[in-house]
């Protein structure tokens, strides 16, 4: 398979792989052993955005992935063909199935699954298996997410 990933000041790990049709914004990072598979419908992911060791994110061909800037992808979770919006968590071992759509300024609680086709409002912590909304997110949490993100665009420049 052809890799047509486009680059913009991405930092990428050992053992990290991209394939297919993948876009990049500006200071993403993919670490350790994440996969990025674009083979059959594209990914987009915005700018400043890190995918943790060890995460999958993949497509269907009428499930394109999205996701927004200032994400933070936690270790080992799975994305497939769904949306995430700006400034969002998603939590260690979390699931995010085709079609599903994360709002912005939002956490998905670690090891929670986001059924697919399901769609969440913007600021608002989901967490369970399926996952629901739990409550509203603070602005000290959307901080924080946007703070997290910051974070690991310069540990990417110090690493890499």
């Amino acid at each position: 398979m052809k890799t047509t990933a486009t680059l913009f000041k991405p930092y990428s790990a050992l053992g990290a792989v991209v394939v297919g049709n993948v876009s990049f914004g500006e200071d993403c990072s993919v670490w350790y052993n994440a996969v990025v598979r674009a083979d059959s419908a594209p990914i987009s992911i915005g700018s400043r955005t890190n995918i943790q060791d060890c995460c999958v994110l993949h497509v269907d061909s009428n499930s394109p992935l999205k996701i927004g800037n200032d994400v933070t992808i936690g270790h080992s979770a799975v994305l497939h063909g769904c949306t995430v919006g700006d400034n969002t968590l998603i939590g260690m071992g979390a699931i995010v199935l085709n079609g599903a759509v994360i709002g912005k300024d939002s956490i998905v609680a670690a090891g929670s699954l986001v059924p697919q086709e399901h769609i969440f409002p913007d600021r608002v912590l989901l967490m369970g298996s399926p996952a629901k909304v739990k409550r509203e997110l603070t602005p000290e949490e959307i901080q924080e997410n946007r703070q997290n993100a910051a974070l690991y665009v310069e540990e990417a420049k110090k690493q890499f």
